[in-house]
């Protein structure tokens, strides 16, 4: 590769400039690659305290749940369930990390309202409904964190083979180009200097 290069000193500056902004070109993204694995590992950690606060949270709904049916009845439990308030609104924002774009959910934790007669229900009934509700609230925050670990991952993965393209080809490639330039002018040097002074032995 050096070979097919003309070896001038205009072509050795131009080598060494882009050397120079290959490694500051690596520098940066070895940056980047620490920042974001640093928030991913990060994510995870939190991802897998949501998910053993989701399986906790929905344990004890689903007993609370099974508690309810046993003494309300499926049936009376089915047709509750169908008054009480859904789902609310929520936004997905999005933030950026190091220029990865990750989501934000948005979302408000509205007051338990119930639609439902109290003479017809129990308060278990009402700790289910609650734990259910904790529930879907955390799925919103693990949704959140476990997408922003994958797109994290993927710009890691992509800023890694571009660290990569830098480190094991654009910089050897530069320094191999720079020490043939280097040798051929040095060796050019050489040869005019002893031909200039062959030429004034003659000269003498």
């Amino acid at each position: 590769m050096s070979q097919k290069v003309s070896p001038t000193k205009a072509n050795l500056l131009k080598s060494k400039s882009s050397l120079e902004f290959s490694k500051k070109g690596f520098e940066l993204l070895d940056r980047k690659r620490t920042v974001l694995i640093k928030e991913m590992m990060s994510l995870i950690d939190k991802a897998k305290d949501i998910q053993s606060k989701v399986s906790e949270k929905f344990n004890d709904a689903y007993e609370a749940l099974k508690l309810v049916n046993i003494t309300m009845g499926v049936n009376n439990v089915e047709e509750l369930a169908l008054s009480i308030m859904k789902e609310g609104e929520h936004e997905i924002l999005l933030k950026s990390i190091m220029g990865v774009e990750i989501p934000n959910v948005k979302y408000k934790k509205d007051k338990l309202d119930t639609q439902y007669g109290f003479f017809r229900t129990n308060p278990v009934l009402d700790i289910a409904v609650t734990k259910f509700r904790e529930v879907r609230y955390l799925i919103y925050e693990l949704a959140e964190v476990e997408n922003s670990v994958y797109k994290l991952a993927i710009e890691i993965k992509k800023t890694q083979k571009r660290a990569n393209a830098l480190e094991k080809i654009q910089i050897p490639k530069y320094k191999d180009r720079i020490k043939f330039i280097q040798e051929t002018l040095e060796e050019k040097e050489r040869e005019d200097f002893f031909r200039l002074k062959k030429v004034k032995n003659i000269n003498n």
